[in-house]
């Protein structure tokens, strides 16, 4: 049991760190280590979802030696499933519980009790966060519920520093997109550099732009990255609901491409590997002109930050496009006129 001390002075203090740490490394050893100081543990490890995988895996830990071996990545689902019933999973001798595993390696490491509570972030479990303590230990339900506040502080930190790094990158991005379209009239490098720079910044698997040939109703492919060619041929058709939908100038989300009704070759985006994709429209002067599309290798949630971002590239798409139409207009105007003067000229 912890001796006797003021949560609320002690939480005030371990927010406003949180508030003025910008570095994501700093925040999560702070987690940590306010973890140790304010429950008097040993040591404390946070656990973050990897979205790529199935998992849990260890992002920070204090109090623990480098070799210390922690268990396989726990299953995110059976540990979220878990959590969502009891609300915190307590073991009061880690050394023999049968629901843990390595416990040699917790003896040796002078671990006794651990206490591990959700990271959440708008109802969402993240991550995990576990206390070990020396001795033996018996939480009081003020302590469960203080290491609860303290993790979901912390998940608030972790989504604000998200945030903050996305603004940071989604700036880069428009800024690249920005420079392509003053430096280039080149539609297809620009769109190229786009298709490749969305992924990357965005965290996405792959991305292609198709524009719409108004004499033959089919969806062109100018640009794509991360796709195989077998996968690209079957695009072009203007069929799919998807494809009509965005042409009507909706933005559409899939969540799972493999088993959705809406998707025609399920077969394909499985042999592809994507799952979740967002269909959306280009536009030049309210115009769909085109549909560009973006997947991603697991299946996924897209914020309405995300959608927006996505939806200004595809604008920003369209207005290169349509400089690049505008300026090439202009030169045959300028050509003709040319020609028409030299041809007035050539009365005299």
């Amino acid at each position: 049991m912890t001796k006797e001390m003021d949560y609320f002075k002690s939480f005030c203090k371990i927010s406003k760190a949180f508030g003025t740490t910008i570095k994501k490394t700093d925040l999560l050893n702070l987690i940590v280590n306010s973890a140790i100081e304010s429950m008097a543990g040993k040591a404390a490890c946070l656990f973050l979802a990897d979205e790529h995988e199935d998992y849990f895996v260890p992002t920070a830990q204090s109090g623990l030696s480098h070799n210390y071996l922690h268990a396989n990545p726990l299953k995110a689902r059976k540990i979220v499933s878990a959590l969502e019933k009891e609300g915190h999973l307590y073991f009061a001798d880690a050394t023999s519980d049968p629901r843990l595993e390595h416990h040699e390696a917790k003896k040796a490491e002078g671990i006794a009790s651990i206490l591990t509570v959700p990271v959440r972030v708008k109802d969402r479990i993240i991550g995990v966060l576990s206390l070990y303590t020396a001795s033996q230990r018996q939480f009081i339900s003020d302590e469960i519920e203080f290491l609860q506040a303290l993790a979901d502080q912390g998940g608030i930190a972790i989504e604000n520093n998200r945030l903050r790094r996305r603004m940071q990158k989604n700036a880069m991005l428009f800024l690249e997109l920005a420079s392509d379209i003053n430096s280039s009239l080149d539609i297809k490098l620009i769109l190229s550099n786009l298709t490749s720079n969305i992924c990357k910044t965005l965290g996405m698997k792959a991305a292609h732009i198709r524009l719409l040939d108004e004499e033959t109703g089919l969806l062109k492919l100018v640009a794509s990255y991360g796709l195989s060619d077998e996968f690209l041929e079957m695009g072009a058709t203007t069929t799919t609901e998807t494809a009509q939908r965005a042409l009507k100038g909706e933005t559409i989300v899939i969540s799972d491409s493999t088993t959705d009704e809406r998707i025609k070759f399920k077969e394909l985006m499985k042999s592809e590997g994507v799952v979740s994709m967002i269909v959306t429209p280009i536009l030049a002067r309210d115009q769909v002109i085109g549909v560009m599309r973006l997947y991603s290798e697991v299946q996924r949630e897209f914020p309405s930050d995300f959608m927006v971002m996505v939806e200004s590239l595809a604008h920003q798409g369209g207005l290169a496009i349509q400089n690049a139409s505008m300026y090439l207009k202009l030169q045959e105007d300028k050509k003709s006129l040319e020609e028409d003067i030299w041809s007035h000229r050539s009365w005299f």
